[in-house]
């Protein structure tokens, strides 16, 4: 059983600055691809970003290219947001999740993970 825990969330005006951070436990960090979803009120959860094992294929969602990035340290088994840039429409709940498949074919695709965490806010100020 692998476990998600997200920090790094809070409260930032917009056109700031925050850094979510993704802690494993349970598995072999290295050998799942991970992804960044987000929930905003009333909204589905959807794609944000998402890097595969290797650490050298990535994707995100056309609403957050150019201003995030995602990132992965395999020896803390840990996955990285960096948001820059940020807009009020930002404000949601960050879930990070991870797929069993290192090269996951679905990696933009809420069942293209097996596990989640258990979200962190963010909130943009306008």
């Amino acid at each position: 059983q692998v476990r998600l825990v997200e920090s790094g969330g809070g409260l930032v005006e917009a056109g700031g600055s925050l850094r979510l951070s993704c802690a494993a436990s349970g598995g072999t960090f290295s050998r799942y691809s991970m992804g960044w979803f987000r929930q905003a009120p009333g909204k589905e959860r959807e794609f944000v970003a998402a890097i595969l094992g290797n650490g050298g294929t990535t994707f995100y969602a056309d609403s957050v290219e150019g201003r995030f990035s995602i990132s992965r340290d395999n020896s803390k088994d840990t996955v990285y947001l960096q948001m820059s840039s940020l807009k009020p429409e930002d404000t949601a709940v960050y879930y990070c999740a991870a797929g069993t498949d290192p090269d996951n074919y679905y990696a933009t695709l809420k069942y293209g993970y097996d596990y989640w965490g258990q979200g962190t806010q963010v909130t943009v100020s306008s």
